[in-house]
């Protein structure tokens, strides 16, 4: 029987056990969690505990292994989906064009899109119901990157690379990729394959940059969001994220909060 924190009854007041709490976690279990914190590999608050009597709240205490933020709350879900080309990224369109209901129709928890990707642009979307981390990933000035790559018209030379980043000027004001690259030439000159990597969440901003270096894009993926990569997910496929991924996209989280707080001080 669980009390109403559901940590298996143990009173509130005092807190749950650490390890209880890492193994709940899927971190590892209990009894390897009471290993990692004997070795000073487990942090709360930014304090290194080594203390296996340490008690602490779930829900309000933020506890890191071997510098990876851990998710203690279980109800908390997170989902990658590649979302296919003609498919709006939101939960419900007003024009009834397709949407990303039909990939989470079936989910028991409610969930929403982490930024947008245009109808015309496939790739990674990332969908939970973790609103403050949603805020982090979504807001540029918090620098998450994206990496994407474009099918484009033309030959993309050394030039019109360095131009993409050293800046060009957009009608809402300048923009540079953080890397820029091509891939692959085609051998009659009509296209290339050019990879940007960015952090900039402005409209339709990878299609306006090549437009205006003179290679419109024919074809344009999303293929990595922070530490987040699609890999070998098919387009229309959506699996919730590894612990390794959450620890990580968490990791920056705090990182962004913490540093948010001493602006405010």
């Amino acid at each position: 029987m669980t009390d109403a924190t559901g940590w298996g009854g143990e009173p509130s007041p005092e807190g749950v056990r650490l390890q209880k709490v890492l193994a709940a976690a899927g971190v590892a279990s209990r009894r390897v969690s009471e290993q990692y914190i004997v070795e000073g590999r487990v942090v709360v608050n930014g304090e290194v505990v080594t203390e296996l009597g340490r008690r602490i709240d779930p829900e309000t205490d933020l506890v890191a292994v071997d510098g990876v933020a851990v998710q203690l709350d279980p109800a908390k879900r997170y989902y990658m989906l590649n979302k296919p080309r003609g498919v709006v990224s939101s939960m419900r369109d007003e024009q009834g064009r397709p949407d990303l209901t039909r990939f989470t129709a079936e989910l028991e928890e409610r969930v929403f899109n982490v930024g947008r990707l245009d109808a015309e642009t496939s790739g990674l979307l990332l969908l939970t119901n973790d609103g403050d981390l949603a805020h982090v990933l979504a807001h540029p000035s918090f620098g998450v990157s994206k990496t994407y790559i474009a099918k484009v018209t033309g030959r993309v030379t050394p030039q019109v690379v360095q131009q993409l980043k050293n800046g060009v000027e957009l009608e809402d004001g300048p923009i540079k990729a953080d890397r820029a690259r091509v891939l692959q030439q085609q051998g009659d000159d009509r296209h290339s394959m050019v990879e940007l990597t960015l952090h900039s969440g402005r409209n339709r901003i990878v299609r306006r940059m090549l437009d205006a270096v003179g290679h419109p894009v024919v074809d344009l993926v999303r293929r990595s969001f922070g530490p987040l990569n699609l890999g070998t997910l098919r387009s229309g496929q959506m699996r919730e994220l590894t612990k390794v991924e959450l620890g990580q996209l968490l990791t920056i989280s705090r990182a962004a909060d913490a540093g948010r707080e001493r602006n405010d001080t």
